[in-house]
């Protein structure tokens, strides 16, 4: 593994221990670690590069484990906030910091047979722990599930979830927050199994396949999405229904068709496939939008794939803004930006107004959200950047979002961890890949002999050659970009 990913690593693992401790409560220097955690991702994402035809590291490869031991560890030594019993959350905490332990020893160097087991350990860890936690807390106390259940309850009824009231929140009862696509991801769980949040689990499944996918099943891709599935605090994450993994499995399954290599005589490369995955996750949660600019100025995937994907999202959104169009933006965007400060939240918002009881105006938090995405856009379009550098970028823009949020918790920074490891897994992917056929062309890259020309014609002398195009040439060589 490359230093750039042991890095982008432990940026991750810092995050999510931090981010695990600091659930309903503040603490300054939670900040403080959340604030040099922001410097870190920004700094990755200034120096990414195109790393397609690079050759793959020849050291660091023990890193992976490394980090999942450190996972491990983590899970024994620090406590995740629970509704269940004293005893439940220790095992809880036991099979997720022996799964992360077990999955670090499959994955150590010269094991490479053991991916597929290291897999399969994470996977089986990270549904019984969640099995638990749902199974052990089957009410739990915060708004999300009850909005959840109870909407998936009206879609089922023929329903609009935006003129629904909530029996029995302890939190929001008039309003749903989310755009439609988070009910409907998460609807088959109540359905199927009497609980929304087996929908979760599912899509966090989905979500580590489509990682590993993305780095063509690699140890680092593999330990990616390991880390995906056992990150500190994921009892938490599904114990409470927090809605991310329904924009994770969207990006996911973005990055994982963006960064599959394009098949030769294919008409559609995987980056118009991509656009499918990217109009969920953009009808599924608000944030998805501060992403946009950065994929449309990203060679890559580029203007036309951002607009069908948006127009695409807002088909997918339209059944329900067209019915009800008040209701739908009171609940989506006046009822977000009328939500109260929560004192207990880890932001710099928060910091400040706890510290100094001034809260920042609405200006300030989108000129300081604003400078990151243009910052990102300027870098994006000024050099060749690959898919792991746009995902660190991506990273970057929701960090700092969070950041000066009134309301940002676990789960938001659980999604900037999320990016992080794809990035991790796309960098894998690319690693050893040919490079891109056009760049090759323009920069003269060399090329196998008798491949960049077809032979000079045979024959008598002074005979003249055949025109380009006749019969004579159908057995000529193919172009570099063909083969």
């Amino acid at each position: 593994m490359s230093r750039r990913g042991a890095c982008t690593l432990l940026a991750w693992w810092a995050l999510l221990a931090l981010a695990t401790h600091s659930v309903v409560r503040y603490r300054w220097w939670l900040v403080a670690g959340y604030l040099l955690v922001a410097v870190a991702v920004v700094a990755l994402a200034l120096t990414a590069r195109d790393d397609r035809g690079q050759a793959p590291p020849r050291t660091g490869a023990w890193v992976p484990s490394a980090v999942l031991a450190l996972v491990g560890l983590t899970h024994l030594l620090v406590p995740a906030f629970s509704y269940l019993s004293a005893p439940g959350q220790l095992v809880v905490r036991l099979v997720l910091g022996v799964s992360a332990l077990a999955a670090a020893g499959l994955l150590l160097p010269g094991r490479g047979a053991s991916r597929a087991l290291a897999g399969a350990v994470a996977g089986a860890g990270s549904v019984a722990a969640s099995a638990l936690v749902v199974v052990g807390d089957p009410a739990p106390r915060i708004d999300v599930w009850v909005i959840l259940q109870q909407a998936a309850d009206g879609l089922a009824a023929g329903r609009s979830m935006y003129t629904q009231t909530w029996t029995g929140s302890p939190g929001i009862s008039d309003a749903f927050a989310y755009l439609p696509w988070t009910a409907v991801l998460t609807a088959p769980g109540r359905w199927l199994a009497g609980d929304v949040r087996w929908a979760l689990v599912v899509l966090v499944l989905l979500s580590a396949l489509c990682t590993a996918a993305l780095g063509r099943w690699r140890p680092a891709a593999v330990a990616a999405a390991a880390l995906l599935l056992l990150a500190p605090g994921t009892g938490t994450l599904i114990e409470q229904a927090w809605t991310e993994p329904t924009v994770l499995v969207g990006l996911a399954g973005w990055a994982a068709l963006v960064g599959r290599p394009a098949r030769a005589g294919s008409r559609v490369d995987g980056a118009w496939w991509a656009v499918v995955p990217l109009a969920v996750a953009l009808a599924s949660k608000q944030h998805v939008v501060a992403l946009l600019p950065l994929l449309a100025v990203w060679p890559r995937f580029g203007v036309r794939r951002t607009v069908v994907a948006v127009g695409g999202a807002a088909l997918l959104v339209a059944p329900w803004a067209l019915v009800t169009p008040r209701a739908f933006v009171h609940d989506t965007v006046l009822t977000m930006l009328r939500l109260p400060p929560l004192r207990f939240a880890d932001t710099l918002y928060t910091a400040v107004l706890n510290e100094t009881g001034v809260a920042l105006p609405l200006p300030v938090v989108g000129a300081l959200v604003a400078g990151v995405v243009v910052a990102a856009v300027v870098t994006l379009h000024r050099r060749p950047v690959g898919l792991a550098g746009l995902l660190t970028w991506c990273a970057a823009v929701l960090m700092v979002a969070n950041l000066v949020n009134k309301q940002a918790f676990y789960n938001q920074f659980w999604l900037v961890g999320a990016l992080l490891l794809l990035a991790v897994a796309a960098a894998a992917g690319a690693a050893g890949a040919p490079p891109p056929a056009g760049g090759a062309a323009t920069a003269g890259a060399a090329a196998p002999a008798g491949r960049l020309r077809a032979p000079r014609p045979r024959g008598r002398a002074g005979r003249r050659p055949r025109r380009a195009g006749s019969p004579a040439d159908a057995s000529a060589p193919p172009s570099p970009s063909g083969g």
